[in-house]
């Protein structure tokens, strides 16, 4: 069965598609041809996530999901969340978004959590997958690995940022990883 995943990122795409169970064959935005740019206009992981599955869908006909993640702070009140990826303003600026975290957190209360969510849209309906992982932001950035707040963002039962755990951990354990976990699961037993 051929699935899509709605990302522009091959790297990504081939990561997942190597997860899959058997007998799926996994498609990138690339390989349906389908360049469009699908802003994220909803305001909740699930709605982005399902706007950007939909779009394909509708595009392709094919099974499509998509993904959607953000960081909630705390000390602020939940933000950056569903905006976490251009934080600090367009076009989307990781280091300028740790910064302004940094910089608006100050002493406030660092608990914080890392959510994604998964939409799938098949010809029978829409289905939500979601992943979390609970942890604290930094007082610095600590790493040169991983992306986005991976710098700033220490993970429950570690004493490593995000950047500075492997590849092999964080991928295990990650709010993403838990997510796509769950679609895997779910893909499994169709």
């Amino acid at each position: 069965m051929e699935l899509v995943f709605a990302t522009h990122n091959t790297h990504k795409a081939q990561e997942v598609g190597a997860m899959l169970p058997e007998g799926y064959i996994l498609k990138s935005l690339a390989d349906i041809s389908f360049h469009q740019d699908i802003p994220e206009t909803e305001n909740t992981l699930e709605g982005n996530a399902l706007l950007k599955a939909q779009a394909v869908f509708d595009a392709c006909q094919l099974p499509s999901f998509a993904d959607d993640t953000g960081l909630f702070i705390s000390g602020l009140n939940g933000a950056p969340g569903v905006l976490s990826a251009r934080y600090a303003g367009s076009p989307a600026d990781s280091v300028a978004n740790m910064q302004k975290v940094l910089t608006e957190l100050g002493s406030a209360k660092r608990e914080a959590y890392f959510r994604t969510v998964i939409a799938l849209v098949t010809v029978e309906g829409v289905h939500y997958f979601s992943g979390e992982i609970a942890g604290k932001i930094l007082h610095e950035p600590r790493g040169a690995g991983g992306f986005g707040y991976d710098p700033i963002f220490m993970p429950e039962g570690y004493d490593r940022s995000f950047a500075e755990l492997p590849s092999e951990v964080k991928n295990k354990i990650s709010h993403r990883a838990l997510a796509f976990k769950s679609l895997i699961a779910f893909l499994s037993n169709l």
